[in-house]
């Protein structure tokens, strides 16, 4: 599993295997579809571009290592012990896409938490 780090350059999150978002306990939390962002829901969230999750509105909600462009990061802090992987649940029926704002080069208000939230 590779950390995805918040604005603060902390783990919140954990990307398994290229298509799963894992919360710190190791729940699934969220889905990528290529570029997409999920919900548990289906919710489209984001986009997932350049090793950064971007709201709908284009800002930066946080990034794995290697990210390009968007807002200066942080220093990233020590890396937590990955947690144990939870059971995947069923994934659901998607929504539409929203449509793709500009890239911001600011962070989103948003958490990784309320980002994924459905």
């Amino acid at each position: 599993m590779e950390p995805i780090y918040g604005s603060s350059g902390q783990v919140v999150a954990w990307l398994d295997d290229r298509d799963a978002i894992r919360d710190l306990r190791g729940a699934v939390v969220g889905w990528l579809y290529d570029d997409a962002v999920h919900g548990l829901s289906g919710q489209h969230r984001g986009y997932f571009n350049d090793g950064l999750f971007r709201d709908n509105r284009g800002a930066v909600v946080a990034w794995i290592t290697g990210a390009g462009g968007g807002p200066a990061k942080p220093a990233r802090a020590a890396r937590p012990a990955q947690p144990a992987r939870q059971a995947r649940p069923a994934r659901a029926a998607r929504s539409a896409r929203c449509a793709r704002a500009a890239r911001s080069a600011s962070w989103s208000q948003s958490t990784i938490s309320e980002f994924l939230e459905h």
